[in-house]
């Protein structure tokens, strides 16, 4: 082995506990774990209505009067599209807010606590450090979108019937196919949250104040989302991180319908690379005095 290689060898032990120690800080926090809980806790409230309000003698699709989470009219016939059901339900509201509390805190909560200076007196370099914050910011989102559609098919599973799975262009695919298409739904799910998590490491590093990073970045998700609702506006509506959060529906279709999905990959990539870039020439050049 030539000297580079050993010189790079502890370089990347060191990157790899640095990431290590970050998701294990990050996922051990009571703040983190309520989160997740109250995340767990949705699906179960949707299936507990659904079978409440349909063993009383309604419908499902009563249950909200054609309104609420898309695909709960179908849950009573198959507790797998309680999984979609609380998928759609959390993904406007719920999954961004709890990604824009992590990502808010990632940087201004170590710099608000004191540890900041601490961290970067490590070899680990502030690219590094803010490398390994992204990465576990990341890698909540995947874990939140996880917990949601587990919770939500346990819960279907303990209360309606699991049964092959009519799509949303009317033809019928397995059991097994539709459990491969919810995990790959939960997949574009956690990856639609991209843009939100790179937006909320980009506002941490512009401020010393966990709270105020964690609340401008609800703030600036809600204004977003309100003007993806704004007629008037939807010359802009394209280029808004949320707007085709819904796309991953048409993964319920036979053949799969790639078009709206792609398009909602490509804007995240496109938030990484805008703000992700922003952040670390913030964070490079920022005086550190906490």
């Amino acid at each position: 082995m030539s000297q580079a290689e050993l010189r790079a060898t502890p370089r990347a032990l060191r990157t790899l506990g640095l990431f290590r120690s970050e998701i294990t800080t990050t996922l051990a926090r009571w703040r983190t774990l309520a989160l997740l809980g109250c995340l767990a806790a949705v699906p179960i409230l949707i299936g507990v209505a659904v079978k409440i309000e349909t063993g009383s003698g309604g419908t499902a699709g009563n249950a909200n009067n054609g309104e609420g989470p898309a695909f709960i009219a179908q849950i009573t016939n198959n507790g797998l599209f309680l999984v979609f059901a609380a998928l759609a339900a959390t993904l406007p509201v719920f999954l961004p807010m709890a990604v824009g509390v992590i990502a808010g805190d990632a940087i201004a909560g170590e710099a608000n606590s004191g540890t900041l200076r601490y961290l970067l007196v490590a070899p680990a370099g502030r690219t590094r450090l803010l490398f390994a914050k992204y990465v576990s910011t990341l890698t909540f989102c995947l874990i939140a979108t996880l917990v949601v559609a587990v919770a939500a098919l346990a819960t279907g599973a303990v209360l309606f019937p699991l049964d092959d799975v009519t799509t949303l262009s009317g033809t019928q695919i397995s059991l097994s196919e539709g459990l491969g298409r919810a995990f790959l739904i939960a997949v574009v799910v956690a990856a639609s949250l991209i843009g939100v998590a790179t937006l909320g490491l980009f506002v941490s590093t512009l401020t010393n104040s966990g709270i105020a990073a964690m609340a401008a970045t609800v703030g600036l998700l809600i204004t977003v989302q309100i003007v993806d609702q704004i007629p008037q506006l939807h010359a802009v509506h394209p280029y808004l991180f949320p707007h085709y959060w819904l796309s991953f529906a048409d993964l319920l279709r036979e053949p799969v319908s790639w078009d709206q999905i792609l398009r909602n990959l490509g804007l995240q990539g496109l938030y990484a690379a805008v703000f992700g870039s922003a952040a670390w020439a913030r964070f490079t050049a920022k005086d550190i005095a906490a």
